[in-house]
């Protein structure tokens, strides 16, 4: 089933889902190894494989956000309180919103900071702003808070699944899990 149903999330909305939750654990692994790694051609490496997953990232969400337009999400079960389907509405926006925002504040920082980036080493981005180094400091700082921003949601959004399957014994987690198990 390609498509979302009422009650089950279709196989293209599992492929956005597990390959950006592959990619948010791949980038987190990746910026922090390039922050720390000494000044090195490794270093370099490293920054140039964060930034072009991050480019990647940018577009599955807005192709994602598409595909979620097209084919809208399951509904709640029946038994979820108002005050959680609204948490729920209200951590998905703002996971959405942190998805997209991390990779623009990283261009800003290259940009500000006149550092070229090239997409797998084969596609240059234009510079999204003039060098300013104040506010490549601004976007620096901004980078690192919408990333722990990220992190602490990310952490939420697994915590509620685990607690729909474990504890309320629903379908929640079941229905978005990549395997068979979770056909009726």
């Amino acid at each position: 089933m390609l498509r979302n149903t009422t009650e089950r999330w279709g196989s293209i909305s599992k492929f956005f889902h597990w390959t950006l939750a592959g990619l948010i654990v791949l980038q987190t692994v990746l910026g922090i190894a390039a922050v720390t790694w000494s000044l090195s051609p490794v270093k370099l490496d490293l920054f140039v494989w964060h930034k072009s997953f991050g480019m990647l990232i940018l577009l599955l969400v807005v192709a994602r956000l598409i595909w979620r337009f097209l084919s809208p999400p399951p509904q709640f079960p029946a038994e979820m309180k108002p005050w959680e389907h609204w948490v729920a509405h209200a951590s998905h926006a703002l996971l959405y919103l942190l998805m997209l925002v991390l990779p623009l504040s990283g261009w800003v920082i290259n940009s500000a900071v006149n550092i070229p980036v090239d997409l797998f080493w084969l596609v240059p981005l234009p510079a999204i702003t003039q060098p300013n180094e104040s506010l490549g400091a601004v976007a620096k700082t901004l980078h690192l808070v919408l990333f722990a921003s990220l992190a602490l949601i990310v952490v939420m959004h697994i915590a509620a699944a685990l607690r729909h399957h474990f504890l309320l014994h629903d379908q929640i987690l079941i229905r978005m899990l990549p395997s068979k198990r979770n056909r009726p």
